[in-house]
């Protein structure tokens, strides 16, 4: 138990220092990719605590991951259309890149971000204080447990009919994530993994036409891509149904 707990500390200070990190390039505007890193810092995070979910010792820092991935998400969003509309308009986005900057400056003193700082700052102690009182006996099986649920319920998603693809974007990045955090579980196998990420990637192109097409609906300056993207739509649907079948067979009749 004692690894176990010395891995999640270690985890739990790297996913600290890259937030730290991210904060600053924000701050500072030095580079376009700080809120998506952030975010993937933020998934991270969420990823380690969500098969510990049900300790109480986890469930502040856990409620404050969640507040600030919801509150980042349509920030990102945000961001991902600008770089679309820059790529396929070669005009500048004047209006839109004020309004994703004043996103970024209400984010940097949200008081989402300070209590996540603040819940970080306290998990490591109280995960030394409760390890050294054996309150965490058994926090590895709890773990291992939960990411085996994760699992079943992607294999079950994959072959009811009629799944939505949404639901099943969000099973896989559960899936994914949580094996990433814990690999000495060995939850999957490395084509597994392999298949996960490719069906995660086709998943989130037609997350995103999704995304811009309902944008376009209520901005009439984005009509002259709606052709475009509802093309780009059929494409990236057949692409994941191919990413999810492959998906199907190296699941079927996996018990690991």
């Amino acid at each position: 138990m004692r690894g176990f707990v010395d891995s999640l500390v270690a985890q739990l200070l790297a996913v600290q220092i890259n937030l730290y990190a991210c904060h600053a390039r924000l701050q500072a505007d030095t580079d376009t990719e700080a809120l998506h890193d952030l975010r993937i810092a933020v998934r991270k995070l969420r990823s380690l605590l969500r098969p510990l979910r049900g300790l109480v010792e986890f469930a502040a820092l856990e409620q404050a991951a969640r507040a600030l991935g919801q509150l980042s998400g349509p920030l990102r969003d945000q961001e991902v259309l600008l770089a679309q509309l820059q790529a396929q308009t070669q005009r500048p986005q004047h209006a839109r890149q004020q309004q994703l900057d004043a996103g970024y400056a209400q984010l940097l003193t949200s008081p989402e971000l300070q209590a996540l700082f603040a819940a970080l700052d306290a998990s490591v102690a109280v995960c030394r204080q409760e390890q050294a009182c054996g309150a965490l006996q058994g926090a590895a099986k709890h773990t291992a447990k939960g990411l085996a649920k994760n699992r079943k319920r992607l294999q079950r998603a994959l072959y009811e009919p009629g799944t939505d693809r949404h639901r099943l974007r969000l099973l896989i990045k559960r899936l994914r994530y949580g094996a990433q955090a814990y690999p000495r579980c060995k939850l999957l196998s490395k084509p597994q993994l392999t298949a996960l990420i490719a069906a995660q990637s086709a998943l989130g192109g037609w997350h995103d036409h999704l995304q811009w097409l309902a944008c376009a609906q209520q901005q009439s300056d984005l009509q002259p891509l709606v052709s475009t993207w509802q093309a780009g739509l059929a494409q990236a649907e057949q692409l994941s149904e191919q990413k999810l079948r492959k998906l199907q067979r190296l699941f079927h009749g996996s018990s690991r």
